[in-house]
């Protein structure tokens, strides 16, 4: 079970105050607010770890027009500065949406891979995906490269990406362009697909690949390594719109087809907006997602000890009124830690929960209070070089503000 310690931790960090330097209520030595430089319009937080470094990313807008993709990085000594990534224009407008947003990862010691999403001609659902690197911290960035080779005015996005073994990255997105006839005009939309294409050490691309023909249109992907490869999770789409998890693996180089994580059998017409999450530790996978079947909205997870070849059952870790947007890490007592968000009757709450594959579940704990609104995105959180969970979340009011948080110690 987490310590008591970290129970007041949860406990402090559900009220604002304790973040803004008011009064606690509780020992201010129990937690450990962060304070990254950024300021008000700040949204939609990414966070990524490599030893003793967290990279945090998050979009920026002064006047709702003008947009940027900026980082910053925290190590031992600190936040370093905020860096620009890439900055939107006049030609060359980002799309920005609180569900489809950019992020920067950080997958060696000295290499940051971003992405961010550029709207085309036709404006709307017409959007394509922009990658770049750096090797000096952030400082400079490769020129922009687009990952997917077709010409159509459709949708990319919902990127993950990940470190291959030969030093190259692995990127993975949702694709629409069979949504066009064969003459590249908008016909009768088709499935949208799970697409793949990696980067070598040099940042040259290979070829495009297809891991799924037909999946759901508008959830999060999200990717893992385990001992025996990259591992993929996504929601699918059958023909009679089951919209379950499935996973996808890279054995020998070649992806799996789809498999579910578990079968929920969630028949809904429509796309849910709520993707996975997995994480890896050798072939100990956690995978955690949203489902409403059977007009329950459930937060769930469930564990693998072969690398995703089979899943344990479902577990069920919500309060009964989940809203999803889910996260998993692991912790070194061979727990999982999941968090996902909360529909109260005035608020919504960002819990975590402590979860064992034998199916043990731990207590819930508060991160904070939250917005059910669109704008308050998908929180994040990761565990640093020592252990500490850090958090991250969008506080919605006046143009938006990221939120970081760190545990004063080790989860275990």
């Amino acid at each position: 079970m987490i310590s008591f310690r970290i129970g007041i931790l949860a406990t402090c960090l559900s009220a604002t105050a304790c973040l803004d330097g008011g009064p606690r209520g509780v020992d201010p030595g129990e937690i450990e607010p962060l304070n990254p430089p950024l300021g008000e319009g700040s949204l939609w937080p990414g966070l990524s770890t490599h030893g003793d470094k967290v990279v945090l990313s998050w979009q920026e807008s002064d006047d709702g027009d003008a947009w940027t993709v900026k980082t910053a990085m925290l190590d031992d000594a600190g936040w370093g500065p905020a860096l620009t990534v890439a900055s939107s224009t006049e030609e060359r407008g980002f799309f920005v949406n609180w569900a489809d947003f950019a992020s920067v990862e950080i997958l060696e010691p000295d290499l940051l891979v971003a992405h961010w999403l550029v709207r085309g001609p036709d404006g709307g659902y017409d959007y394509g995906i922009r990658v770049a690197q750096s090797t000096d911290g952030g400082l400079t960035w490769t020129e922009p490269l687009r990952p997917h080779t077709d010409e159509t005015r459709t949708e990319h996005g919902f990127v993950s990406k990940f470190l291959l073994n030969d030093g190259g990255t692995g990127l993975v997105w949702l694709d629409a362009r069979n949504s066009v006839d064969i003459d590249g005009q908008k016909g009768t939309p088709g499935a949208m697909a799970l697409r793949y294409r990696s980067l070598d050490p040099d940042g040259v691309p290979g070829l495009e690949s297809v891991l799924d023909e037909r999946v759901c249109d508008c959830c999060q992907t999200d990717a893992a390594i385990s001992a025996s490869g990259p591992v993929v999770v996504y929601r699918d789409r059958s023909e009679g719109e089951v919209r379950d998890i499935y996973i996808t693996r890279m054995v020998d180089g070649q992806w799996t087809e789809g498999t579910p994580v578990h079968r929920d059998g969630w028949v809904i017409p429509a796309c849910p907006v709520n993707g996975p999450a997995v994480a890896a530790r050798g072939d100990e996978l956690v995978v955690a997602w949203f489902t409403g079947v059977g007009n329950e909205r459930k937060a769930q997870v469930a564990f693998s000890s072969d690398g995703g070849v089979h899943f344990g059952e479902a577990i069920r870790v919500d309060d009964g009124t989940s809203l999803g947007r889910v996260d998993v890490l692991w912790l070194e007592n061979g727990s999982a830690l999941v968090m996902w968000v909360e529909r109260r009757p005035r608020v919504a709450e960002i819990l975590v929960r402590q979860v064992w594959p034998d199916g043990r579940i731990g207590e819930d704990l508060l991160v904070t209070t939250t917005s059910a609104a669109r704008d308050s995105g998908f929180p994040q959180m990761i565990r640093d070089g020592m252990g500490r969970v850090v958090f991250a979340w969008t506080q919605v009011g006046n143009g938006g503000r990221v939120r970081v948080a760190r545990t004063s110690e080790d989860l275990q």
